[in-house]
């Protein structure tokens, strides 16, 4: 729930709420006036946590620092969290062995920051009528690779593209 949703005080507009206190306790179900008032002589705000429940759930809270607690958390988990980003590496059906090796080293790499890789052999011309050779180029990526990651999507066709996706193994 975002702070930008949550109504305080006179923006509450429903005729009774069920009330906790500043202390973190029930005061049962309470007209939202005398509720208002409640928070007024306390010094502090009425802020609505729980509008969908009946009748929505109003705390006697300080707004402000409330608000600050939110974002410091949302804060916290963005932290936490880890990007991972799609690599590309393209091929061509017939590239050199020098050059597979090369960027299959690439693709380690990749694989080693915890990215994921797409890795994609384009046909040009009359190399479309031979698909099965991009296939070959894959798996023998694959074979080079070992067994450092993860297939998430197959080999298949797009257009003039064959591509497949893989992804780093996971820690354990």
């Amino acid at each position: 729930m975002s702070s930008k949703d949550l109504r305080i005080n006179e923006a509450i507009r429903v005729r009774e709420v069920r009330l906790i206190d500043g202390n973190g306790e029930q005061r049962g179900i309470v007209p939202t006036i005398e509720a208002i008032r409640l928070a007024k002589e306390a010094g502090m705000d009425l802020v609505e946590v729980a509008p969908q429940a009946n009748p929505p759930v109003c705390k006697i809270l300080d707004y402000g620092k409330y608000k600050f607690e939110l974002e410091k958390k949302s804060r916290e988990s963005k932290k936490k969290q880890k990007l991972i980003k799609i690599k590309e590496i393209r091929m061509q059906p017939k590239i050199e062995e020098h050059d597979l090796q090369f960027k299959s080293k690439h693709i380690q790499d990749f694989l080693a920051e915890g990215n994921k890789v797409k890795i994609t052999v384009r046909f040009r011309g009359r190399e479309l009528a031979h698909t099965d050779r991009g296939l070959l180029v894959l798996n023998k990526v694959l074979e080079l690779l070992g067994d450092s990651y993860v297939l998430e999507k197959e080999p298949s066709m797009e257009g003039r593209f064959m591509s497949m996706v893989i992804a780093p193994k996971g820690k354990k």
